[in-house]
């Protein structure tokens, strides 16, 4: 097991490291590069330009200016905000709890539902309910997020009244149940595709154990099927869901950003949209490694806990 995890987690810090080359060098060389937002202030001279330019090691070689950029970034230092001068970190800190609270509720939800649906759907197979949740299935994953967003804003909110348009919280009142309210439409949209795809998933992985001998004996030992379901149909087909999680998390996070920006929802979703409009490359770049970096823990993690529980891994 230690090799194994050893594995994953050398194979993770080489995802990184190409994650991190790609993304310098496709923001560098972006037409106007980085200065190219300086550049549509008026008041700025060519000689100001230039003064900037060496002041920011553009001058420099592009290698030269990825390892430098890399080497302050393991040092702690992600650069500075183009807009205001803020430390990125600063800056990603104050939108990153919106978005974990908003990921992890979605994330919780189409667990929950999903998993339902899916071994639901199993051992009713050919039921009306099957055949009704697969087509539901393929309608969510057919339309996009957007959609579904501004669909539940005009019925939920316009017409019906029950829950706000957008926000995190209403000013001036920053109590949970506020924050819940606000929450309840955009976790919602954000999982409802999640909700598609974890019901497909765990629907197959619960046929396939379903159909595997030690079912069928202990079926024929006479043991009750709902501790059969419960106990072995359950916990086997949960395996492959544990991986499912972790690579499902880049989804959820472009999901994310989607849903922050219909939703108006402070995170780094629409920090990211934002920093693109002022060319806010520092910004940009560090929302691009914290999104790596949170998507190989999340399947690390999932790794780690597959073979915790899978003794055809940890015995390995």
């Amino acid at each position: 097991m230690a090799g194994f995890l050893l594995n994953r987690l050398w194979q993770s810090i080489i995802l990184l490291l190409i994650v991190s080359i790609i993304g310098f060098a496709i923001l560098n060389m972006i037409p106007g590069g980085p200065l190219s937002q300086f550049a549509l202030d008026a008041s700025m001279t060519q000689a100001d330009i230039e003064r900037l330019t060496r002041q920011m090691g553009l001058d420099q070689p592009l290698p030269l200016r990825y390892l430098d950029w890399a080497w302050q970034m393991l040092q702690g230092d992600w650069g500075r905000s183009y807009r205001d001068g803020t430390p990125v970190l600063q800056v990603i800190g104050r939108h990153l709890p919106a978005t974990l609270l908003l990921m992890g509720t979605s994330t919780a939800i189409s667990i929950a539902i999903g998993t339902w649906i899916g071994i639901r759907g199993a051992t009713h197979r050919y039921s009306g309910f099957d055949y009704g949740a697969t087509i539901g299935a393929m309608v969510a994953l057919s339309i996009p997020t957007f959609w579904f967003g501004l669909v539940g804003i005009y019925v939920f909110s316009l017409k019906l009244g029950w829950v706000p348009a957008g926000n995190m919280y209403t000013i001036g009142d920053q109590s949970i149940l506020n924050y819940l309210h606000h929450l309840i439409l955009p976790s919602l949209v954000l999982s409802l595709v999640h909700v598609a795809t974890w019901s497909r998933y765990m629907r197959s992985a619960t046929l396939d154990v379903i159909n595997q001998d030690f079912i069928k004996t202990a079926r024929a030992k006479g043991v009750p099927e709902r501790r059969v379901l419960m106990k072995h149909v359950v916990g086997n087909a949960l395996l492959p869901m544990i991986t499912l999680a972790g690579m499902q998390l880049p989804t959820i996070l472009g999901g994310a950003l989607v849903t922050e920006t219909v939703f108006t929802w402070p995170g780094m979703g629409r920090l990211f949209l934002d920093s693109l409009g002022y060319s806010d490359y520092p910004v940009i770049l560090g929302l691009l490694m914290l999104s790596a970096i949170l998507t190989l823990l999340g399947n690390l993690i999932a790794d780690i806990i597959v073979a915790t529980v899978d003794p055809r891994i940890r015995l390995g």
